[in-house]
């Protein structure tokens, strides 16, 4: 079968690694699974072995037909065939997310998954190591920005293992990783504004080169001085801060506004 290079398609056939995600999803016969991105359904149907119901989203009509016939004799999967962006992930009840997530869509499809949060348990993922040394990274380290960030607010991510790329089919120019991620039952820390929390954080992130002064001297005329009474130096740039130090920024702002600081 042709493979479509503008899907990001790479497929893992190795029974080995296959069960070793299978291992790190950590799931139970109570679990209901959602796999985005089923391919020819090999990781499909070990899931169906050890979970109650897997909701198997495939976007390629060519692989959704593989996947359909492949599923056919097991009486808990579900194959759907649509955009993983587009479903309607808050309607299923409580699941774990099983995915070797399509290259292209990484970044925004971990946005929406945390979107979906409360209904989430775990998320395992196989993607690009890259992204997800991204997803861990912690204050000072050069992966570390907006992705770190909001993951880290709502979940906790950790790196399981490495996957090498000659281990796909095609074989892709990078390595991957799989990471389990641990959706936290309360955010990290608590904000007064979430809203302008992200704002402050994608601010700071947008222009990473400039300092924290600089990028957010907008958003009130005494940033400087509300950025020297919390102990945070005006000169420093956004990937020395951590998610605390952006919190306490975003509630010094709303004290302020409201005539409290």
């Amino acid at each position: 079968m042709k493979v479509k290079k503008f899907l990001g398609q790479h497929f893992l056939f190795d029974p080995s690694i296959l069960k070793k995600i299978i291992e790190t999803a950590n799931l139970d016969k109570e679990d209901t699974v959602v796999e985005i991105g089923a391919g020819h359904g090999n990781l499909t149907t070990l899931l169906a072995e050890v979970s109650k119901r897997v909701i198997a989203i495939e976007f390629d009509k060519k692989l959704y037909d593989i996947l359909l016939e492949k599923s056919s004799t097991y009486g808990n999967i579900e194959p759907v065939h649509c955009d993983a962006m587009k479903f309607p992930y808050e309607s299923i009840g409580i699941f774990k997310v099983v995915a070797n997530i399509p290259y292209y869509i990484t970044t925004p499809l971990l946005f929406r998954l945390l979107k979906a949060r409360k209904k989430i348990k775990t998320i395992t993922l196989t993607l690009q190591k890259e992204v997800a040394e991204r997803l861990v990274a912690h204050p000072g380290i050069k992966d570390y920005g907006l992705l770190s960030i909001t993951a880290q607010y709502y979940s906790q991510p950790q790196i399981r293992f490495i996957i090498p790329a000659g281990a796909f089919r095609p074989i892709p120019r990078v390595d991957s990783a799989v990471v389990h991620i641990t959706i936290l039952e309360e955010p990290r820390i608590n904000v007064s504004d979430e809203k302008l929390f992200f704002r402050i954080i994608k601010t700071c992130f947008s222009q990473r080169r400039k300092t924290i002064l600089n990028n957010l001297r907008n958003l009130d005329s005494d940033m400087k001085g509300i950025l020297l009474r919390l102990g945070i130096q005006p000169n420093v740039r956004a990937e020395t801060l951590s998610i605390e130090d952006f919190g306490k920024i975003c509630d010094a702002l709303i004290q302020k506004k409201k005539g409290v600081l």
